[in-house]
């Protein structure tokens, strides 16, 4: 390797971001192994009592009988306050005569079922939901069988399965299936939520459901039987049949913004800010990708840039972060840390990530300038990603410890400093020399996974933990969330890192003009390290998948009224049960 490599800037920056989300893994492990011996501490420490308390004598018991009468003692409720019996009629005094747990870390609850929307909307979401999950399963198994490929070309010699088919077929379903069906989903539960009003038409989101799978199923079997618009990446779909996706999402725009037109609170939630114009931007970003008007020569590859990265910005991106501002908060049961930061990162993103597409196109036949305006652009997204994430931490602030009680806070943490370090990677490898070593090797693949699984996915599986708890009052497993969050992070770490070390010895080769079968032979062994990885993520969504199930399917967990709101919603339940006439 090149002895002057690590002094290039690029260089620096990137080894350092691809240290921050393992640096930030481990020290989750430490706190969860740390949470982990606690309790076998506490179970050791439980042992030795009840052997002490075999061998109690009779003085200790006599001394604890009266030590426990002298702390059972109760002041007569008129002895201070004269004849009147004592009251809190402003519900200030809580919990006084027992302790259940230690009041200074919060107990684990779980969440309860939040009748804020209609059961008919609630439906509409669990099936966006249950079609994403859908998606997320085949069209990653999809891509665990091209990552088979890579370690073993030969493994089958159909032309429907040939690499050059099955590609786009993985990263279409979980682009326009998978990604696209949860966010969309997802929103169908905030628009209305932050607007105090029902959805104005479930019947359009319905269509919406229709159009988008029939988009999905159908070039899914246009790809693998050979039919594509060989347009370039991410736009294979033919535009008949990118044109039922389209439909569809602007059949959901016309919903969102009839419902937040008629909207109960004075302000605009920022969340519908990012949610109604991720959806104004891809109906755009499709329109200039398919119309033909533009499609020839070197405009056809301005164009490619422009829509796989606005596809990735301001449809995934955008939309994801406007989920966000509204789920973490909600999670963490506070307001989100600054209105004024979010409304910052909004426009910020809007003005830098719309002219960044070029940068993709250092050193080719396109105008230098428009090479250079996508270099600079490329390093103004430090503002709206520094904002966001800034943000985002700041809003736990105070609720650190909450990570070692709850099975949600992890994907939300890993997915923001992925937001951090993936969009900073962005940044650094449009630079005109590490663009030169990475450029066409797989350090794009890397990259593109750090950013739609590491930042898009894990918000998105944060996003649904969190909610559909809340729509069904049924819980995942807890362990096997666990189990799901680690299988995915590690998997996604071995995957992308050994991507990238195998595509910088790549690129030096290139550079230094060795033969290309010589960077072939040197991705072999980064390869099989991506193939591990990639299994490790594929297993990662059954799990997922298994836990959704629970979460919708699974049986209901008995739970006992507690607190005075319980006892009085339960008693209300039964009598409208003992008084509802029978037919």
């Amino acid at each position: 390797m090149n002895n002057s490599l690590f002094g290039e800037s690029g260089i620096q920056v990137t080894v350092l971001l691809v240290m921050i989300p393992v640096i930030t893994g481990l020290i989750i492990a430490i706190v969860k192994t740390y949470s982990t011996y606690k309790n076998l501490q506490g179970r050791r420490q439980l042992q030795e009592f009840e052997k002490k308390l075999e061998t109690l004598t009779p003085e200790q018991l006599a001394e604890y009988e009266r030590r426990r009468t002298e702390l059972e003692y109760k002041l007569p409720e008129n002895e201070l306050s004269g004849n009147l019996p004592a009251s809190d009629q402003r519900g200030l005094i809580s919990n006084v005569n027992r302790v259940e747990d230690i009041r200074v870390l919060p107990h684990k609850r779980s969440p309860l079922s939040q009748n804020y929307i209609s059961p008919e909307l609630t439906k509409l979401i669990l099936y966006f939901l249950g079609f994403s999950v859908l998606w997320l399963l085949v069209g990653t198994s999809v891509g665990e069988y091209l990552g088979i490929k890579f370690v073993a070309p030969d493994v089958d010699h159909q032309s429907w399965l040939s690499f050059g088919r099955l590609r786009p077929v993985h990263t279409n379903l979980v682009f326009w299936g998978w990604s696209s069906f949860a966010m969309v989903g997802l929103s169908y539960y905030v628009i209305p939520r932050v607007s105090n009003i029902e959805i104005y038409s479930l019947k359009l989101g319905y269509y919406c459901l229709i159009l988008m799978n029939a988009s999905v199923i159908l070039g899914s079997l246009s790809l693998m039987a050979g039919i594509n618009n060989g347009g370039g990446e991410y736009r294979e779909y033919i535009w008949p049949i990118m044109a039922l996706f389209a439909i569809g999402v602007i059949l959901t725009l016309y919903n969102f913004i009839r419902t937040i037109a008629r909207r109960k609170t004075e302000e605009i939630y920022v969340s519908n800010w990012y949610i109604v114009a991720a959806t104004m931007y891809v109906i755009v970003i499709l329109l200039v990708a398919y119309l033909p008007f533009w499609q020839g020569g070197l405009g056809e590859t301005i164009i490619q840039g422009y829509y796989m990265h606005q596809g990735v910005g301001m449809w995934f991106m955008f939309l994801c972060l406007g989920l966000m501002y509204y789920f973490l908060p909600q999670q963490l049961n506070r307001p989100i840390y600054s209105y004024s930061l979010g409304i910052l990162a909004f426009w910020t993103q809007i003005l830098f990530y719309t002219l960044i597409g070029s940068h993709h196109f250092i050193f080719s036949a396109i105008p230098w300038w428009m090479q250079t305006v996508a270099i600079v652009a490329s390093v103004g997204m430090v503002i709206p990603v520094v904002a966001g994430t800034t943000n985002f931490l700041l809003t736990f602030k105070g609720n650190w410890y909450q990570l070692k009680t709850s099975y949600t806070l992890p994907f939300y943490l890993i997915s923001i400093i992925f937001y951090f370090t993936g969009s900073m990677q962005g940044t650094v490898e449009a630079f005109r020399f590490t663009n030169l070593i990475w450029h066409f090797t797989d350090f794009t693949v890397a990259h593109s996974h750090l950013t739609m699984y590491g930042i898009i996915t894990f918000m998105l599986w944060a996003f649904i933990y969190t909610l559909v708890p809340r729509l069904t009052g049924k819980e995942p497993p807890k362990a096997w969330v666990g189990i799901h969050f680690w299988l995915a992070l590690i998997g996604l770490l071995f995957y992308t890192n050994s991507l990238m070390i195998g595509s910088t010895e790549k690129g030096l080769l290139w550079m230094a003009k060795k033969p290309f079968i010589e960077s072939v032979i040197s991705m072999a062994p980064w390869w099989l390290w991506r193939a591990i990885g990639g299994t490790m993520m594929w297993i990662s969504h059954f799990v997922f998948a298994y836990n959704f199930y629970k979460m919708v399917s699974g049986k209901k967990v008995i739970k006992i009224p507690q607190s005075p709101a319980e006892i009085l919603e339960a008693k209300r339940q039964r009598q409208n049960t003992e008084f509802t006439p029978t037919k």
